[in-house]
């Protein structure tokens, strides 16, 4: 199986530039990767300690702000390496203020694990939920480097937890030390033989509940808004238009909608206006405009959701009326507000736990948007406790981030030491 496998990430690392080829989002993969170590040598060696952070993508770095929040504070003197693997998070986060260094990792082969460690030296390395690459992880592991997964998420049926997944296996006979989310996980990682496990939960609940302290204040949504009852669809797909616009339309009349595509480019936009039989404005082409005239506001722009969803009564987050993925639920439930979802979240964890405490509706169809909907709108009580179910939710789980920063604080020292 080890020789299978560093036979295709090598022969997928050679390929890469025709790879790149077929689609503009392989092409940021490929073309990212080509340089990666003439930036490193770059920067490289450098006389201070190297942290290395690792993300697959967005989602993943957002789980890993609070750490590398506490690992900064801690140790200001420290340089911060972080690395993505997708494009949909290392395009977004390149410039991040957080890390000194942001860059794709290199594909998983023997040569690049190699050169890559020698190169950064890091002190320590931290994974985050769940990339497992096996050369990286043998190779930082004889060079002694500590290998900490943090908010890591296990399932039965990943390949480590199959006959036939030794080899996989084994490479996380590398790892430190395991922070899992939750009891299952833990088991699942017991049951094949590792007891250097410790559920700490999911450093996004620490993230987002930060939010609340913030000053969220958004002058043109407040205007738009002004004394109307607000329903903030984030992140949403064409897949979700097809069971919300009806309703929009419909009840436009009585409160508001901001509407936060998540594809901004402007055939998604206009495809979404035209939809849309009552008033609306894009926040490209508000200008001067007496915001409180309009029923929809259009958010084509990024940077702004996570403080809109601060002055919504109800939220409906995207991504589950399709196969993209759902988006982050928790952003929204922070606030102690309903959230609303599509119906394809098995792999979702917190909204499936929101949703049995009653926090969260889960829709099929346009009808069952349009009940749900209208039932939390006139039904002021409802909508409150519901809300008060989302932000409880949120103020249960946070902690992940202290417990594991006292973990990496304490290793850090031994090594200093």
């Amino acid at each position: 199986m080890g020789l299978l496998y560093s036979f295709f990430i090598t022969l997928f690392d050679w390929l890469l530039p025709v790879i790149g080829l077929l689609s503009p989002k392989l092409k940021l993969f490929a073309t990212g990767r080509a340089d990666v170590f003439k930036q490193l040598e770059k920067i490289f060696p450098v006389r201070k300690p190297v942290l290395w952070l690792h993300c697959a993508s967005l989602g993943e770095y957002e789980q890993g702000v609070p750490v590398m929040e506490a690992l900064k504070k801690q140790y200001p003197d420290y340089l911060l390496l972080v690395t993505f693997f997708s494009p949909s998070g290392y395009e977004v986060k390149k410039k991040n203020s957080l890390a000194d260094v942001t860059v794709y990792l290199p594909v998983d082969t023997k040569t690049n694990a190699k050169k890559f460690v020698q190169l950064i030296n890091p002190t320590i390395a931290v994974f985050v939920k769940y990339d497992f690459w096996p050369n990286y992880f043998a190779v930082l592991h004889k060079n002694a480097v500590p290998i900490v997964m943090v908010s890591a998420a296990f399932r039965e049926d990943q390949v480590f937890f199959k006959w036939y997944g030794g080899f996989l296996r084994n490479s996380l006979k590398n790892v430190k030390h395991f922070f899992v989310q939750d009891v299952s996980s833990q088991k699942l990682l017991e049951n094949i033989g590792f007891s250097n496990v410790t559920i700490s939960g999911d450093t996004r609940f620490d993230r987002v509940s930060h939010q609340i302290e913030m000053d969220n204040r958004i002058d043109f949504i407040s205007e738009f808004i002004g004394e109307r009852l607000c329903i903030v669809i984030g992140s949403s797909w064409p897949e979700d238009e097809d069971v919300f616009i009806d309703f929009v339309n419909d009840y436009s009349d009585q409160i508001c909608f901001i509407i936060a595509p998540h594809e901004i480019k402007d055939a998604n936009i206009r495809s979404l206006q035209n939809k849309l039989t009552t008033t609306s404005v894009l926040f490209s082409e508000m200008g001067n405009k007496n915001l409180q005239e309009y029923q929809v506001f259009i958010m084509n722009t990024i940077g702004y959701l996570s403080r809109v969803y601060s002055y919504a009564n109800i939220a409906y987050v995207g991504g589950a009326m399709g196969t993209s993925g759902l988006h982050n639920i928790l952003e929204p439930a922070t606030f102690g507000i309903p959230i609303i979802i599509g119906k394809n979240f098995d792999d979702f964890r917190e909204a499936k736990q929101l949703q049995k405490l009653a926090g969260l509706f889960s829709i099929h169809t346009a009808l069952e948007f349009s009940d749900v909907v209208h039932k939390l709108v006139v039904n002021k009580k409802f909508r409150e406790q519901t809300g008060m179910i989302s932000g409880h939710f949120i103020n249960s789980n946070t902690g992940a981030t202290d417990m594991i920063a006292v973990y990496l604080i304490d290793q850090l020292n031994q090594i200093k030491e």
